[in-house]
């Protein structure tokens, strides 16, 4: 194991005993996790482990760190804070808090700023470990309670759902590599996850093969991706049936020269609209499965788990998400379910407005921008930004920006950068720090996928000073 690993992990063990003594001294304790999939996972890790030693304890979710938020978090009642992915990009904001309260940060985002007060910062990058590529919110979360507890080794698949909601899958075969391949390997070894080589459809245990191709929108396939009739249509020209008598077939049904068919079909369609085929190919890989969670439901697929938690954070229903991570099903199942259609409706909407609507579109040299504060769900520009890239829908080696006005009349930004200008230098996180700072915003993130948060009165000057600070890096 690297030296960098086995720091890390003595570090969390030594995180996990400062909370055990919180515990022991009666505090009550909050977990506060970010609202995407990555950050509840995170939250329900922590709150299985807190349960299971007895603690008293409170979750609750953020959509971001800004004054208002820590100001609030003061103000409540518990003694002990633990932020779960978020905090390391707003260690100066939250300087006040922890002369008051004791603070643990558990997160894997690029750090700024030092540590004042009461603070236990276990982050990933202080080890130089990648947390952009290696290892999760949800991960570093894990870490703790596993060093907590042994016996939660069970919630590794959580730490594994929060991976691939994070997108740390963008490794050759779609595999979770660095740090996160010790997560999966005690899911493994614990009987409680396997992983496999196939197609990565949407719904791949629980949906009619054509619904699951349409749910499908990582990559987004223009013209299948979100259209149910028009998958239907290329499977019965295909030949492929859909049904087995009166039963639906689902994707893990399919024969490898059904796939194989599919694949192909894909493959010509995304070419006739104008992009690479190559896209395609983002359909294969590993598949996380969660062996203790019934056949035929959502969360035995980890893919589809993190989009249920996902759809609940950004759709304004977390406490559906974290209900599920503790462990709820049934009723509460059902209603993810609903509510992440709602969001995949959504999201498949902004998607063609953006293509029929080029207007909205402004490119500069280093970046390009879709403007969607006129229509566009400030929760939902993550979502968005992510799809574009992956998808390549508009073929551009440029980083993608979409924003969106949020209710105090800020603009909102979420960027995202191709692997390609990462490996050239490209630090999207920092840059999108440095420049919010400079006009009066706040933002960070990773290298590939950062956002933030500006005045809207300043939004023409930041765009054109990021736009010539990525000229700067990336020549």
């Amino acid at each position: 194991m690297l030296e960098s690993y086995r720091k890390f992990f003595d570090e969390a063990a030594a995180t996990a005993e400062k909370i055990r003594q919180r515990i022991s001294a009666g505090s009550t304790i909050l977990v506060a996790g970010h609202f995407d999939a990555d950050g509840l996972a995170a939250a329900g890790v922590l709150a299985k482990a807190l349960y299971r030693e007895g603690a008293r304890f409170h979750v609750s979710v953020l959509k971001q760190l800004d004054p208002e938020t820590v100001d609030h978090l003061s103000n409540l009642t518990p003694e002990t804070i633990i932020l779960a992915d978020i905090g390391s990009g707003y260690l100066e904001l939250l300087g006040g808090l922890a002369r008051s309260k004791e603070i643990f940060i558990l997160d894997h985002h690029q750090t700024e700023g030092e540590c004042v007060g009461r603070f236990t910062h276990l982050n990933p990058h202080l080890y130089n470990i990648d947390g952009g590529k290696e290892v999760s919110g949800a991960g570093v979360a894990y870490l703790v309670a596993k060093a907590m507890n042994r016996g939660n080794q069970d919630l590794a698949v959580l730490a594994v759902v929060g991976a691939v909601g994070d997108m740390q899958d963008k490794n050759e075969g779609r595999a979770l590599r660095g740090f996160n391949s010790h997560i999966v390997e005690d899911g493994v070894e614990g009987g409680y996850l396997r992983v496999d080589a196939d197609l990565l459809m949407y719904g791949r245990e629980t949906r009619p093969i054509h619904k699951a191709l349409s749910h499908t929108v990582n990559p987004f396939l223009p013209g299948l991706s979100g259209e149910e009739d028009n998958c239907l249509a290329m499977l019965s020209s295909l030949s492929i049936p859909v049904k087995d008598g009166d039963r639906w077939r689902a994707p893990v049904e399919l024969t490898t020269e059904e796939k194989k068919m599919i694949m192909s079909a894909i493959v010509e369609n995304i070419i006739s609209k104008g992009l690479e085929g190559a896209v395609a190919m983002n359909l294969v890989g590993s598949v996380y499965t969660l062996l203790k969670e019934e056949k035929w439901t959502p969360t035995r697929d980890a893919r589809e788990y993190a989009a249920l938690l996902n759809a609940c954070g950004r759709m304004g229903r977390p406490s559906v998400a974290l209900a599920i991570c503790m462990g709820e099903r049934g009723s509460t199942l059902a209603e993810a379910n609903q509510i992440l259609s709602e969001h995949r409706r959504a999201l498949a909407g902004y998607m063609s407005m953006i293509r029929e609507r080029p207007g909205i579109i402004e490119n500069l040299e280093s970046v390009c921008i879709i403007h969607g504060e006129d229509f566009l769900d400030e929760n939902m520009t993550g979502a968005v930004s992510s799809l574009i890239s992956s998808s390549e829908v508009l073929a551009t080696d440029k980083v993608v920006l979409v924003l969106a006005k949020t209710k105090s009349g800020d603009i909102k930004i979420s960027a995202r950068a191709t692997e390609r200008l990462v490996e050239k230098g490209l630090n999207l996180g920092l840059v999108l720090q440095q420049n919010a700072k400079k006009h009066g915003g706040f933002g960070g993130g990773h290298r590939a996928a950062a956002g933030a948060q500006i005045p809207r009165s300043k939004l023409r000057e930041y765009v054109e000073d990021l736009n010539k600070n990525l000229l700067g890096t990336l020549r």
